[in-house]
């Protein structure tokens, strides 16, 4: 029997993904109810972190402790991935002392050969390419504010980066309509477009985008690693702003979420991102939650 892993929301099926938000949901109740819940006790995650992080680190490791395991935190400063030994060897000797691994790293085809060669799953904490576990926390926040995501209809503002092919891909497993508005040279990955190409529609004006929508979300302008683009992007991202404007042109009930951290007055106006529609700490505090009931899966086998 092959390993499971989650490098993708398209890893799993429609069905799976559904019964995870769920149990998300029970995860979070019994925690908030005080309830213990330890199905990982005794078990290890090893969490790589090539590129920094606040929520995907204190998420991960809160998760691991309150399901009675224990998270690694390993930094290539660290250990010898960072001293030029083949990621493939690594996972190897990694992947027999752990029951999982989580990383969070570049570009994607690191991510998919640490995979290949481990023998426990892989968990993608994040990729230049794409960021499922942020939109596993997205989902479920979702869930618990209106129900399943069928049929909805949800707008991405801004770049077309990791979030924004997540989001693509939920829209495929989850069954929703994505409107996408970004600047035309900072659109979604082709291929990625295509393998949901019912469920997506691309946009250059944000308005329209927005229009009758059910849910607004965005990202920063220059993700990490592109600092030095800064001032470029904020010239070519100036009219894809989630402001009252466009909160205005989506549904009155309306939902708005951000992965953090935000810039205000950048990607998104104050007044939004701290105003009624907005569910971002809800938002925040389900990667824990969402993460919690993935690890479960994969690790212990059930849901």
């Amino acid at each position: 029997m092959s390993t499971k892993h989650f490098l993708s929301l398209l890893d799993f099926s429609s069905d799976e993904l559904r019964a995870l938000m769920h149990h998300a949901i029970d995860v979070k109740t019994r925690l908030k109810s005080a309830v213990a819940h330890t199905p990982l006790t005794g078990k290890v995650l090893a969490m790589i972190f090539e590129k920094s992080s606040t929520r995907t680190r204190v998420s991960f490791e809160s998760g691991m402790s309150q399901l009675g395991g224990h998270a690694m935190f390993l930094s290539p400063r660290d250990i010898q991935l960072g001293r030029g030994e083949p990621l493939e060897d690594s996972a190897r000797v990694i992947s027999s002392m752990v029951d999982g691994i989580m990383i969070r790293t570049f570009g994607h085809d690191r991510l998919e050969k640490l995979s290949a060669a481990s023998s426990v799953p892989v968990i993608n904490g994040l990729t230049d390419t794409l960021h499922p576990c942020q939109l596993l926390a997205d989902m479920q926040t979702w869930f618990e504010v209106r129900g399943d995501i069928k049929g909805a209809t949800v707008t991405w503002v801004g770049d077309g980066n990791n979030m924004c092919h997540s989001y693509i891909n939920a829209a495929k497993q989850f069954e929703f309509n994505l409107n996408i508005a970004c600047p035309e040279n900072y659109q979604p990955d082709i291929d990625i477009v295509a393998n949901a190409k019912e469920c997506v529609t691309v946009f250059s004006n944000t308005a329209e985008a927005a229009k009758d929508s059910d849910l607004i979300v965005t990202d920063v302008w220059a993700s990490m690693g592109q600092e030095e683009e800064q001032k470029e992007r904020k010239n070519a991202f100036s009219a894809f702003q989630v402001n009252t404007d466009v909160m205005n042109q989506a549904d009155n009930d309306a939902l708005f979420m951000h992965c953090l951290p935000a810039h205000r007055g950048e990607e998104v106006a104050a007044d939004v991102i701290d105003g009624k529609q907005s569910v971002v700490w809800q938002e925040a505090e389900n990667r824990l939650h969402a993460q919690k009931a993935l690890l479960e899966f994969l690790i212990a086998g059930k849901i």
